[in-house]
């Protein structure tokens, strides 16, 4: 890995992440039980919206159990179990950090998906998977961690088959250019952070390939979502599962400042579907 991955990787790995979620799990009463996906849904979806906003990007793709899906940046794998559990289809996640490639087997064989879901370890701008090996690619909440758009851009369209889709739901740049207000969840510092601005996804896009077949801004969504979570946080304190295991210590710091961020117009959540010809 290069100095950036090196930096990314660390964000996100602990070395406590299944630690944390076994012990979370016990309190929660969940410890003895078989678990679900819906089990782990407070905290195995690391993205604005969590699995409700996975599944709002989802039904826009006629997902079926033929479909070969592949996870950019699967983070602990609540995605890829969600299309594997809601729709039958196959899933390879690949995620940069080691330890959630771990955490992401481990839980997955937890709730019995574990033949359908395959992870690996590796960079969304080299992935270590074959020429047209997935009809489906998704990216959350990842391209934050990417300084080279054109290379992700290329690799997704590579990855995938003719006629696939790349469905993606970013945190982009808003209209006001300032300076971003860190620590945010992908980031400690602006040395790792590459949010860019709705049209240099576009251009990426275009120069890999591909087209764009819809786009809608979910800058309102984001907002009420954390107004929601920092007034739990608030009222009652982090529940025993939530995504507070993955940000650490500072994570209501994190989410404090993305809200600011997105009210102040300088964060601006997207989704963009993309077809390749």
């Amino acid at each position: 890995m290069d100095s950036v991955e090196t930096i990314v990787a660390g964000h996100y790995g602990s070395g406590q992440v299944m630690a944390g979620i076994r012990a979370a799990l016990a309190r929660a009463g969940l410890g003895e039980k078989r678990l679900s996906v819906a089990d782990l849904a407070p905290v195995d979806e690391f993205h604005t919206g969590g699995a409700e906003a996975t599944e709002a990007l989802l039904a826009q793709l006629g997902v079926g159990p033929e479909t070969r899906a592949l996870d950019l940046g699967c983070g602990i794998g609540g995605p890829a179990r969600l299309i594997a559990d809601r729709y039958g289809a196959s899933v390879t996640g690949v995620d940069l950090t080691p330890e959630y490639v771990e955490a992401a087997r481990e839980l997955s064989a937890l709730v019995g998906l574990g033949d359908r879901l395959r992870f690996l370890q590796g960079s969304v701008t080299d992935l270590p998977v074959a020429d047209g090996s997935a009809d489906l690619a998704l990216l959350q909440h990842v391209g934050m961690n990417v300084a080279d758009k054109p290379a992700l851009f290329r690799e997704a369209a590579r990855a995938l088959a003719p006629g696939g889709t790349f469905a993606l739901f970013e945190v982009m740049r808003g209209p006001d250019p300032s300076p971003l207000r860190f620590p945010l969840p992908w980031a400690a510092s602006p040395e790792s952070s590459f949010v860019a601005a709705p049209a240099d996804y576009r251009a990426a896009a275009a120069a890999a390939g591909f087209v764009l077949r819809a786009e809608r801004d979910r800058s309102a969504y984001a907002a009420a979502f954390f107004r929601r979570l920092l007034d739990r946080l608030d009222r009652a304190g982090p529940p025993p599962l939530g995504l507070h295991l993955l940000m650490g210590p500072d994570g209501r710091d994190k989410v404090s400042n993305y809200l600011a961020n997105l009210d102040a117009r300088r964060l601006a959540p997207v989704e963009m579907i993309f077809a390749r010809p």
